[in-house]
């Protein structure tokens, strides 16, 4: 195929619709960049630049870009079993394998799997399955979800429920009166003068109060990001989420952890549940780290206990998608489990992924810094107008993307998000490259710094 030039993939372009964008904004002249291709922990532009990918694709490519054993995994697999479905009595063994390995990687009982496309998919099927699950055991109203305000669950329409209503403005989202949002664990903006374990108590409250409210008969299931990602990256106060399980134990509410970012080495274990945060849900749901983006691909991991009601004589599982478990993507699982196993990937993230942590920590010096929070490979940068009142730059001025367009320049990507910055990068950078970051970063910062408004 011969090499396209930008204004031809622009042009084409021009029929797409891009996820998440401002469509009116992207008619303009220079506001689209077009990948053409990726190696490692870079990814290459239309106009030949090399740009360090610092958001991993999009929180994905744990083990970096154009691996070899992960490309030859899906070409054998499409070369002996292209597709066939996982429906009625049907299996093949890429999606077994893949199933095992998962019950096997996955804490405590969670032994069962489901293989969706996405995120998005793996939340919803969550809430169709424990919605099921609450129908067998004669729990009819036993369906309301504790969700949280900042979070991000997905994009189809249930999981958007769930996501903090920010995402939907001027959208719907289905089941109204489904979802109560529970306060935020945003301890730069929410706690005040609270103590971290105070600012703890008021959120046990806030979900104790909740419970109360609409009656634990009534509540299913709890959905909670181990690290709130598209929400800003919000990371609540040490203990939470253990107390929060032991809250929705105690009143018979299910736990799903959404580990769709934080699984596959991001945090430095395969998954961070119980690794990370000391507790082990009843759900966890997975996607993106699981094929490095290689292939499209979610699984939602249930306990034996959820499982074995599912499963009961006369109990049918009505659902289900044409591509759950396909070949190709079980095998670029298989593929990308081995490479981070092997290389003990997500065992030099604890050290290098402290080393990113620290070296964005001391970008905290900058007049316009206000807070630096995440942990290893997942953080984000909030940019203020004021450091002691905390007081933000309005939208207009669009601090985070301009930010954004300044480290593109000197060759990373980064995601603005108002005034906030995310940095989620491959797994696989070294400290050289770390500090190339952080040198990009300071300067973009600066550079934007010296054209704000006072």
């Amino acid at each position: 195929m011969n090499k396209q030039s930008t204004d031809d993939i622009l042009a084409q372009d021009a029929h797409l619709i891009q996820s998440f964008a401002d469509l009116d904004g992207l008619k303009q002249q220079g506001a689209r960049t077009a990948i053409v291709a990726a190696k490692g922990a870079y990814v290459t532009d239309s106009e030949g630049n090399e740009l360090i990918d610092g958001i991993g694709g999009l929180w994905c490519v744990n083990v970096g870009h154009g691996r070899r054993e992960i490309i030859d995994a899906i070409t054998r697999q499409l070369e002996t079993l292209d597709y066939y479905s996982t429906f009625y009595n049907f299996t093949h063994p890429s999606a077994a394998a893949l199933a095992d390995k998962l019950a096997s990687l996955a804490p405590g009982n969670l032994n069962r799997v489901y293989f969706g496309n996405s995120g998005s998919v793996a939340n919803d099927t969550a809430i169709r399955i424990l919605h099921h699950y609450n129908n067998r055991l004669g729990r009819p109203n036993k369906k309301k979800i504790l969700s949280r305000i900042g979070a991000y669950h997905g994009s189809t329409h249930l999981a958007m429920a769930m996501t903090t209503p920010v995402y939907s403005e001027g959208w719907d989202t289905a089941a109204d009166g489904l979802v109560h949002h529970l306060r935020a664990p945003y301890g730069y903006r929410e706690a005040g003068e609270m103590t971290e374990a105070e600012f703890l108590d008021a959120l046990a409250e806030d979900m104790l109060g909740a419970i109360r409210d609409i009656g634990a008969e009534n509540i299913a299931a709890f959905i909670a990001e181990p690290i709130m990602g598209a929400g800003g990256i919000l990371v609540a106060p040490d203990g939470y989420h253990a107390r929060m399980r032991q809250i929705t134990a105690d009143h018979d509410i299910k736990y799903i952890a959404d580990e769709v970012v934080t699984a596959f080495g991001r945090l430095g274990h395969m998954f961070a549940s119980e690794d990370v945060f000391g507790m082990v849900p009843d759900i966890i749901n997975t996607a993106k780290g699981l094929t490095s983006g290689y292939q499209p691909l979610s699984a939602t991991i249930i306990s034996d206990e959820i499982y074995e009601v599912i499963s009961e004589p006369g109990a049918m599982f009505l659902h289900g998608m044409t591509y759950s478990g396909h070949p190709a993507a079980a095998a670029a699982a298989l593929a990308n489990i081995d490479i981070l196993e092997r290389e003990e990937i997500p065992q030099k993230a604890q050290i290098t992924g402290k080393v990113f942590e620290n070296a964005l920590r001391g970008l905290s010096d900058l007049d316009i810094v206000g807070d630096v929070r995440g942990s290893h490979f997942m953080m984000g940068i909030e940019f203020v107008k004021n450091k002691d009142t905390k007081e933000t730059y309005a939208d207009e001025v669009k601090l985070g993307q301009r930010i954004a367009q300044e480290t593109q320049k000197r060759g990373l990507i980064a995601r603005p998000l108002g005034n906030i910055l995310i940095l989620s990068p491959t797994l696989i950078m070294d400290e050289a490259m770390i500090g190339e970051i952080e040198g990009i970063l300071r300067d973009s910062i600066l550079a934007v710094m010296a054209g704000l408004p006072d």
